[in-house]
């Protein structure tokens, strides 16, 4: 007779069940002698002091030696059941339970502190240029400090944190800009993506040199994407509504809604979704999977489009002005840009919801092709940039976008290499991981450069 066990290993046993189950080799008696087996391994080790989530690891991966199945089981699910014996801290509800009021308090920090400059007679309607070069510096600070406090951060991660926020707001404000700069809104726009990897360094504690904790923070950035967004179609409802109420009894509420709810609203979102995203994990766990696995196939349908579409245009035989007309076109190129920037973010989104041990599936297959259509598309843009750069001659802007695209064209060429090689077991998955988080301090250069070396370079104009 086999032996009671704690409900939660009868949970596992049941899910290592039905994935021995699966195999049709497998007859329903020899499923229960090798469970049999199983739960005698397990009682043994419990009796041996083991709690019982490490009696079943050490069962399953012991089983692993007497047949295939097992073996494979635990290698799937290793890493899985191992990151359930580390999330059973009982001191992690106590840990979440002060993350609330930290995140708060630092979010209405963010929203005093939008409204700061309004003191001094800038309104947020009024002082465009001031909140193009701070607005960042106004609240992600308060995102990064949240990080800081809650990982207990070190003194050496703290400076490593706050010497780039410093640095970023004296270039912004000692800069003498030209009126309506493109080198400004260059640099404002770039300091937000070097700003957004520097909050990254706190999120991880400092350990920049693992692989493992960037894909952490790339996962974090596609999650709190998420709930940022779903907290800004809130707001969007409840900005509508309290239009419409005061409007009803004869107020204008516009005045109110554009000075204050909207900027305080933006700035405690950004502390706020943070917050959630560590709160509700397992939420965002369930939806990950199902986004990317949605907008994958749109998004190669869209690349796809494209590079058809600028082939059967005929505009690559007929060249106007040294740049192939569809693509030639300045905002055209700018989509293009921001089409691919969201097929690389959706491929890391992807990648980080996977399960690192799992064995290549059709949706590699199709990631695959996405980033063959995606190098396709970045090939032409690049074409198209290098004409309009020899006729037009260079500026910030076309500068910017060169590096971008060239940056871009090599990650997606290494990962698209690495896709193939897992595709075809000849590579493990984590090394596809290490190619991909290696490209973030390439991405932070790059932005630094635009934001320090851009403006006088150009004149700030």
């Amino acid at each position: 007779m086999s032996p009671d066990l704690d409900p939660g290993v009868e949970e596992q046993i049941a899910a290592w069940r039905t994935y021995v189950a699966r195999r049709d080799a497998i007859a329903g008696r020899d499923v229960d002698e090798l469970e049999d087996h199983l739960r005698d391994q397990i009682g043994r080790l419990e009796a041996s002091g083991l709690a019982p989530d490490e009696a079943f690891l050490v069962a399953v991966k012991r089983m692993g030696g007497v047949d295939e199945l097992s073996r494979e089981f635990a290698r799937e699910h290793s890493e899985r059941l191992w990151k359930q014996l580390v999330i059973a801290d009982p001191g992690a509800d106590a840990s979440r339970s002060r993350a609330l009021p930290l995140a708060v308090g630092l979010a209405v920090a963010a929203a005093v502190a939008v409204k700061i400059p309004a003191l001094f007679g800038i309104g947020f309607a009024s002082g465009g240029e001031f909140y193009i070069r701070n607005l960042a510096l106004l609240v992600l600070p308060f995102l990064a400090a949240y990080f800081l406090i809650r990982r207990r951060a070190s003194m050496v991660t703290t400076a490593a944190v706050a010497l780039p926020f410093a640095g970023t707001a004296l270039v912004l404000n000692l800069y003498p800009f030209e009126p309506d700069a493109a080198t400004l809104a260059l640099a404002a726009i770039q300091a937000v993506v070097a700003l957004w990897i520097v909050v990254g360094i706190a999120y991880v504690g400092g350990d920049v040199r693992s692989s493992r904790a960037r894909m952490d923070f790339i996962r974090f950035t596609g999650e709190w994407f998420v709930y940022f967004v779903l907290i800004a179609l809130g707001g969007a409802v409840l900005v509508a509504l309290t239009i419409a109420v005061f409007g009803a009894i004869g107020l204008d509420a516009a005045d109110f809604v554009e000075e204050w709810a909207i900027p305080c609203g933006v700035a405690g979102a950004v502390v706020i979704a943070g917050w959630l995203v560590e709160a509700k994990q397992s939420v965002i766990e369930n939806i990950a999977p199902v986004l990317t696995k949605l907008f994958s196939p749109l998004f190669t349908l869209l690349l796809l489009a494209f590079f058809v579409a600028g082939l059967l245009q005929g505009s690559l035989v007929e060249p106007v002005d040294g740049a192939p007309e569809m693509f030639g076109q300045r905002d055209l190129l700018i989509v293009f840009d921001v089409v691919l920037v969201v097929v690389l973010g959706l491929l890391l989104y992807a990648m980080s919801a996977r399960d690192p041990l799992a064995p290549p599936s059709w949706f590699e297959r199709l990631q695959l092709v996405m980033l063959i259509a995606a190098i396709l598309v970045d090939l032409l843009v690049l074409i198209a940039m290098i004409g309009r750069i020899a006729e037009y001659g260079a500026s910030p802007n076309k500068l910017a976008s060169l590096g971008l695209n060239l940056i871009l064209l090599a990650n997606l060429a290494g990962a698209a290499w690495l896709h193939l090689r897992f595709i075809l077991r000849r590579t493990p998955w984590d090394r596809l991981e290490r190619w991909q988080t290696g490209f973030m301090p390439v991405y932070l250069v790059w932005s630094a450069i635009i934001v320090v070396v851009f403006p006088p370079l150009f004149g700030y104009i």
